[in-house]
Parts: C-alpha cells; structure tokens; sequence
C-alpha cells in the first residue's frame, strides 16, 4: 500500500518513523506541505518524494493520510474521495460541518472510497459505539489542558468553554479534535467542557457515558508531542495503529 501525506508537522514525523515498510507491506512514499522544507525534510527522513502539489500523488496513492487542518481536510478531501482513493483524517472536527460531512459522504459512497476517522487522543470509543444505538442517553466530554497547549498566558485554572461540540471546534479547531470524533462515534452533538489548568502537564480527556445499558467513564491524560504541544502523542500512535491494521488478518476491537 502506498500513502500519501497531507501536512507534515508532528503527527506526520512519529507515523512516518514508526512505519516500517518490511513488516507491513505499507510504504509511505508522497509528502505534501503549504511548507514545501517541512515535505522536503521529512521525505528524505523516509525515503519519499516531496511534491509541490498534492495532485502529484494521487496517480500512485492507495491512501492518503491528512495530518494538517480541518481547513485542509475541506480543501482536498472531496478531490481525493473523488478519485477513489481511500483517506485516513486526523483533523476530525472538519465533520463538525453538517454540510461538509454530507457531501464528503456521498462522493466516497459514488466513487467506492473509504473514510478513516482514528480514535485519536482517547480510549472509550469501542464502548461509545457499541451502545450509540442501544439506549444511550447522555454523553460528555471534559478537556484539560495546559495554558502552553492552548495558548494562554495564566496563572488560574479557567472555564474556556461549556456547550456543545459543534461550537467547541469552531473556537479551539486545533485543539478538541476529540469532541468531534466522539460525536461522530455516537452520532449527536455532545456536552464539552474545556479547562485551561496551569497546574496539568498533560492532555486530560474525560468522557462520560449513560443509558439503559448503565455507565461507564474513562480518563484520558496524554503527554502532549515535544514539538507540538497542541497535539496528544496518543493520537498519531492511534493512526499508527490504524495504518497497520490493514493488513492484519485478525483484528481485536473496533
């Protein structure tokens, strides 16, 4: 299988480094960044190619993987899907976009193309999934993190924001991709609470889960990437996982 990258910053540098073309027949080959040093830099890293534009891939590409931006993800998923190659997205919260998700879902149902939507930064999603359908009744999701991860200059511990999760990536699109991906797990708009805490080193997710069928809660605490606070080391290990999944004969979960 031969992948391409869209965006090339932290989440791309761990999954590039972590697959090993020998052990699972995956070889990512095409790099593509808006920084054209940051696609050059890490295709010599993997032995790749660095393209200018990303059109350059999509003649050998059986997947393309997006690690850049929910903006990056509107721009050049419909092209792809369109083409019938397959996507693997980080940048979830681009689904948040009612209008967006419809149109995206039907270009891949036309053209025979399969979205990937990881776990990211969180554990629970099996469960959340399991019981979307069976007498869930109330879902949420609290996020802490530090003021580095989100680019606050505080001393206190403040509520950044409480509502739903279709607001919540409007305001923070590059820092609650976890939101989005537990909404589209169970398919309804979720509460969300962001706490900036100065006094966390991590990123802590909490998710809550009720219904007929009882309760569950899991937490989350994610070391952020060295170089890039913003994003969860747990998260591009899920697309790592995601990635060699594929050519697995028994698969174990969701």
């Amino acid at each position: 299988m031969k992948v391409g990258i869209i965006g090339c910053g932290a989440i791309a540098n761990i999954i590039t480094t972590s697959i090993v073309p020998e052990d699972n027949g995956i070889e990512i080959k095409y790099f593509f960044d808006k920084d054209i040093e940051r696609a050059e830099n890490l295709a010599s890293l993997a032995g790749g190619v660095a393209v200018l534009d990303f059109n350059e891939m999509l003649d050998d590409a059986d997947l393309v993987l997006e690690c850049a931006s929910p903006d990056s993800v509107k721009k050049y998923a419909p092209v792809i899907l369109e083409k019938g190659i397959d996507m693997i997205i980080m940048s979830i919260g681009a689904f948040m976009d009612i209008d967006f998700y419809n149109n995206v879902l039907k270009i891949a149902k036309v053209n025979n193309a399969k979205i990937h939507l990881p776990s990211g930064a969180v554990v629970g999603l099996d469960g959340i999934k399991a019981v979307a359908k069976f007498g869930l009744k109330e879902v949420s999701l609290v996020t802490r993190k530090s003021p580095k991860s989100l680019g606050k200059d505080i001393d206190c511990e403040e509520v950044l924001f409480e509502g739903k999760a279709s607001d919540a990536v409007k305001e923070f699109p590059l820092n609650i991709n976890v939101a989005a991906t537990i909404s589209m797990a169970c398919n309804r708009d979720i509460d969300v609470k962001i706490i900036v805490d100065p006094n966390v080193d991590r990123n802590v997710h909490e998710i809550t889960a009720k219904g007929d069928f009882g309760e569950f809660k899991t937490i989350t605490m994610n070391y952020p990437c060295s170089s890039n606070p913003k994003t969860s080391m747990l998260a591009a290990l899920s697309a790592i996982r995601l990635l060699k999944s594929f050519n697995e004969t028994i698969s174990v979960g969701m």
